[in-house]
Formats: C-alpha cells, sequence, structure tokens
C-alpha cells in the first residue's frame, strides 16, 4: 500500500499545474468555457428557443437568456425524467440529483450529465485530494480506506432508463474502479435507503479496518462517530483508526462542528479541508491549510455570474461577471453548466475575500435569511454571533435553528431560536446576551431594529434536549445523505414544528 500511496500523491501532483493556470488566467478561462457551453448546447431546444448560435459574448447571453430557478427549468426536467433528450443539453441525461423542494414540489430532480460527472464533480473530487496531497507531501492517506456516507439511489418511477438519489449515491454508483478499491464499506451498505441501519451496518464493518480518511456532511458523520464510540468502547476515533489524517467535508457550515470533531479526533495532525460540492455542480474547495477561504474553481464545466444581493428581487436584475466583482460584497450565484443549467440560481450566497486569486466564502442563501422586521440578518450574521457566545462561554453547539416571533398585541417582535448543545454554556444567560450583542455589532439594520426594544425585543432562544434535531429530521424522512438543518427561516415552519417536539408530554 506504501507503493500505491506514492504513486497516486504523484498522480495527484500533476494536476496543481493547471490548478496553477486558471488561478493566473481565470478571465481566460471563463471566457473559454462560456464559448464551449454555447456552442455545445447550439442544438438542444434550449439552444434553438434562444437561438444560441447567434450569442458570441456573455453580455448578449444575459441579455436574451433570462435567469432562471428550478420552477422554470422543471417542465423539461419532467420530459428528461420520461426519456426524452437533447432538451436542455445535448449528451443523453439518465441521473437526476435529488434535493430539497420548492415551494411547488416537495423534491427537485437536477440533471447530471456524463460530462458533470467527470469534469465537474469527479474532477471537484480528485483536486480535494490533490490539495491535500499537495499541502500534506508526506501523507499516507492512500495506504488505507475512506469512509464515505452516501445517501440511496434508485430507478424512478417514470423510465427504466433514468435514475434518481442523492447526489452522493450517484457519485459513489459511478466512481472510477480505483476510487472504490480505497472506499469502505461495499456499495450495498453505502447506498443502503434506510438510513439508521446504514449507520449501524457501517459502524460494525468499517471498526476493523485501516480507515486513514473522511468524507461527508459534517453531522451524519458524528452520528456515526458516536456510534463506533458506543461500540467499541473507545474515548475519540484515532482510539479505533490510529491512522486517520484526513476529513474532506461540505453541505454545511463547519464552524458549528469544528469542537465536536476536536473531541472526536484530538489531534492537531488532523487535517480538515472544506469542498463547496452541490446537486448542480462542483464549485469551491479550501486550498490552504491556515484559511478557511474556499478557491472558485473555474474549469469544471460552469460558467459563474454574480448577482448582488440587493438586486435580487429586480425584475430584470443585473449580473456581474467575475471580472466585475469586489471583496467583501453578498453575491447570489448564478451558474451556467456542463449539465444544461443555464444562468440558473442555486440558492447560495457567497462573498468574495480575494481576488487574486478568486477566493470566497459561502455567505448563506437566498432563502435562509430573517427579514421579517427589516433586519436582513443572514446565515453569517448567525454563524458569526454564535461562534463568539460559544467563545464567551466555552459551549459546543450541536444543532440550531432560528425564524421569528411575529408582533404581539403589546409586545415586539423577536428572534427564536432553538439550539442543541454538545457542551452547555457554563453561563446560558451569558450566551444568549453575547448572540444577541454580537449581532447588534456585526449587523446594522438588525442594531436599528433592536434600539430600545421598539420593532425587535431580546431573543427567545430555548436550549433544545439532546437528539431534538435528529428526532426531527427523522421525522420529516431527511436523515442521511446530503439533507441538512435549516438554519434560518423567514416564517415559523421549523420552528413550530421543533417546538412540537421539544414540548412532547
Amino acid at each position: 500500500m506504501a507503493i500505491l500511496n506514492s504513486i497516486f500523491t504523484w498522480i495527484m501532483q500533476k494536476r496543481i499545474h493547471q490548478i496553477e493556470l486558471f488561478i493566473k488566467y481565470p478571465h481566460d478561462v471563463q471566457e473559454e468555457w462560456f464559448q464551449n457551453l454555447i456552442s455545445a448546447a447550439e442544438a438542444t431546444e434550449w439552444g434553438k428557443k434562444y437561438d444560441y448560435k447567434s450569442i458570441f459574448t456573455p453580455e448578449e447571453y444575459k441579455n436574451r437568456v433570462p435567469i432562471s430557478d428550478y420552477d422554470d427549468i422543471k417542465g423539461y426536467v419532467d420530459r428528461m425524467i420520461k426519456g426524452e433528450q437533447n432538451l436542455l443539453w445535448p449528451s443523453d441525461i439518465k441521473w437526476f440529483a435529488k434535493s430539497s423542494g420548492t415551494t411547488s414540489d416537495r423534491s427537485k430532480f437536477i440533471p447530471v450529465s456524463i460530462e458533470a460527472l467527470e469534469e465537474c464533480h469527479y474532477q471537484g473530487g480528485k483536486d480535494m485530494l490533490t490539495i491535500y496531497c499537495h499541502n500534506r507531501p508526506n501523507n499516507k492517506v492512500f495506504t488505507g480506506k475512506s469512509v464515505v456516507i452516501g445517501g440511496s439511489s434508485q430507478i424512478n418511477n417514470f423510465s427504466p432508463d433514468s435514475y434518481y438519489g442523492d447526489l452522493s449515491s450517484i457519485l459513489i454508483r459511478n466512481l472510477p474502479f480505483w476510487a472504490e478499491f480505497l472506499r469502505t464499506p461495499n456499495l450495498e451498505v453505502t447506498l443502503n435507503p434506510n438510513f439508521e441501519e446504514k449507520i449501524e451496518q457501517i459502524a460494525q464493518l468499517t471498526i476493523k479496518e485501516n480507515v486513514t480518511s473522511l468524507a461527508g456532511v459534517p453531522t451524519w458523520n458524528i452520528v456515526m462517530a458516536k456510534r463506533i464510540l458506543e461500540i467499541t468502547g473507545k474515548d475519540n476515533l484515532l482510539e479505533v483508526w490510529p491512522n486517520l489524517e484526513f476529513y474532506g467535508h461540505g453541505g454545511v457550515s463547519f464552524k458549528p462542528y469544528r469542537e465536536q470533531f476536536k473531541r472526536l479526533i484530538p489531534s492537531d495532525n488532523m487535517y480538515y479541508l472544506e469542498n463547496y460540492n452541490a446537486s448542480e455542480g462542483y464549485f469551491g474547495l479550501q486550498d490552504q491549510s491556515d484559511s478557511e477561504d474556499l478557491l472558485l474553481m473555474l474549469d469544471y464545466g460552469i460558467y459563474y455570474e454574480f448577482l448582488p444581493i440587493e438586486n435580487l428581487n429586480d425584475e430584470h436584475p443585473k449580473t456581474l461577471s467575475l471580472s466585475e466583482v469586489e471583496i467583501g460584497k453578498n453575491y447570489a450565484l448564478i451558474i451556467s453548466t456542463n449539465a444544461g443549467l443555464w444562468r440558473y440560481k442555486i440558492g447560495d450566497t457567497i462573498r468574495f475575500t480575494s481576488l487574486s486569486p478568486y477566493r470566497f466564502q459561502i455567505s448563506g442563501r437566498t432563502k435562509q435569511f430573517i427579514n421579517t422586521f427589516g433586519e436582513e440578518v443572514i446565515v453569517d450574521n448567525a454563524e458569526q454571533a454564535l461562534k463568539a457566545a460559544c467563545e464567551v462561554t466555552d459551549a459546543i453547539i450541536r444543532d440550531y435553528t432560528a425564524g421569528p416571533v411575529y408582533f404581539g398585541d403589546n409586545e415586539a417582535g423577536a428572534h427564536e431560536w432553538i439550539i442543541e448543545f454538545e457542551k452547555q454554556p457554563t453561563d446560558f444567560n451569558k450566551f444568549c446576551e453575547t448572540l444577541d450583542s454580537k449581532l447588534r455589532e456585526i449587523n446594522s439594520d438588525y442594531d436599528a431594529k433592536r434600539f430600545k426594544d421598539l420593532a425587535l425585543r431580546k431573543p427567545v432562544i430555548h436550549n433544545a434536549p439532546d437528539n431534538t434535531f435528529y428526532l426531527w429530521m427523522k421525522s420529516r424522512g431527511k436523515l442521511g445523505g446530503q439533507n441538512k438543518v435549516p438554519r434560518l427561516a423567514n416564517d415559523r415552519q421549523y420552528l413550530d414544528s421543533l417546538l412540537k417536539i421539544i414540548n412532547r408530554p
């Protein structure tokens, strides 16, 4: 395995030169991909509708093709699921990544082409390992196995030739042989649709393996890790897997989970690397060990546009090209991809921290915010405030969500938080005070609404019992895969259903 590790590490290192190329010439690379995508889709139904043959510049493209969301392309997706092809993209599309739904549908089914699999998702996975090997040349990650908690996939009900499932399950089902060789447990267990049964099987089967790396959403890796420690009676994962050295994570912000992982894996040698991968594409990687910023990956078959968040609801919003973005501003991400998503609004917001190279942070979701009273609180604000409160009170958060409390007859509105702690605050009242004061410090709109409690009074914060969020996600059929706890909402949908679980007799 040592020889194999050296070979894989050498192969991964060769990719660094290509990454350096798009870092050096970002606008040229994006222009080239724009031309490739438009040319490839000329003969599709979508391409003919917008006359892609006569589009030569990004400006013409922006003026002719509207920004879209899932509801705008759903009719095309439904037809592809039933077997029609050459609608949004020229190559046959047989896989669809199932993700959380819209107001009109319980689920979305995002088309995944063979080009998106190979040039985007798999390239992103390989680049994650490439960056790790580059940053840590003496690694031994390929001497052992990787544990990946996938979702599930199945033949859909419309056509025997098209399939759907969590993106993770689609990727696992189509892995190249060398990647399958490095993964554990077997495919049947990894894709078991029963999440609780799957966690038990993974725990039982992997405790005897030489596991050197983990991958996946932090929430579900923690569930797996705790079950493994229950079975083995060990205090931490290094007592089970002494050669564990790397964790590639994504799906949610790692900030609320960092302290939990330090407890589970008490080693300064453990390397954490964040990736920004969604059903719609693979967008960013953490390329520096001393920074949480993500490098925008520019050669994955995606053309990027950026919509200033303040213009999100304009009738004809103007997007910016990569060369026009500024540091520190929040943008909604608009993508055109090699799976046939055209000027597609994925729902995430990002903020650039560097323009040479282009590095950024995920600042939130266009639909995950609280703005009931004009306070415009986004996920990034919440993460900063919670971090400050945890530092002051030596607390560790397991999960949380927040939403509004509407005006009462004689009472101002408020924000209501439900927080489940891994480690309780030394002073819960101090935790609440710090959360509120930090939000006031970093968000002037929130601070203005909190002035003398005129529009917003102090937040209502619930200290949720253990397993509240696990039971809630289970009740919604959202265990495992890419499912994640929604952090903020501008209504009480999540709060009220969670409070029912908390207040059960």
